[in-house]
């Protein structure tokens, strides 16, 4: 991964503290890691621990013409050889599938132009939702890879389908993503 530089999204999800395992797992395989945070992200995880994890800022506004004077969904976009968004939350997989741009991340993801990977994680009687479904099955067919939830103990205190994907999981994903094996 040495030389990849990716942006990974955290979304308002309490497997956010997943998503640190993966970015340090990420970055110590010699990536660039960025992370863009939602709002609700932050009520499960501090952008001090994704600073920590990647020595780099964690961005989290729109408009930040101080750093990012070409807005960050453009800069971002444009450096990025990958986006993850794990957990995709889903508000996010909603957000995706119809297009939707209100924040900085369902913004970035309008505007990346390379692969984009989602970790989905949330209550199982969520993923079971036909609209959830319908949202995933959009976003495979506009060409979103998903790493999908797994089955387990949930944090509603449930087992289901519905916990997102360990890290080790995502990370071989992205890097599957970023060399796909040679066709001889």
């Amino acid at each position: 991964m040495s030389g990849r530089e990716l942006v990974v999204g955290c979304s308002g999800g309490v497997a956010a503290y997943k998503t640190a395992a993966l970015v340090s797992q990420l970055v110590q395989s010699g990536a660039g890691v960025t992370v863009v945070m939602t709002a609700a992200a932050r009520q499960f995880i501090g952008p001090a621990t994704f600073a920590a994890l990647t020595g780099r800022p964690v961005v989290e506004a729109t408009f930040d013409e101080q750093h990012h004077p070409l807005g960050p969904h453009i800069e971002l976009a444009e450096r990025a050889d990958l986006l993850c968004v794990a957990p995709a939350t889903a508000n996010v997989l909603a957000k995706a599938a119809t297009g939707l741009a209100d924040d900085l991340l369902s913004t970035l993801m309008l505007s990346f132009g390379g692969p984009i990977l989602l970790a989905p994680a949330m209550n199982c009687e969520m993923w079971e939702k036909p609209a959830v479904q319908r949202n995933v099955a959009q976003l495979r067919t506009d060409g979103v890879h998903f790493v999908d939830p797994e089955e387990g103990w949930l944090s509603c205190r449930r087992r289901g389908v519905g916990r997102m994907a360990a890290p080790d999981k995502i990370a071989e994903a992205i890097h599957g993503l970023l060399h796909p094996p040679k066709v001889v």
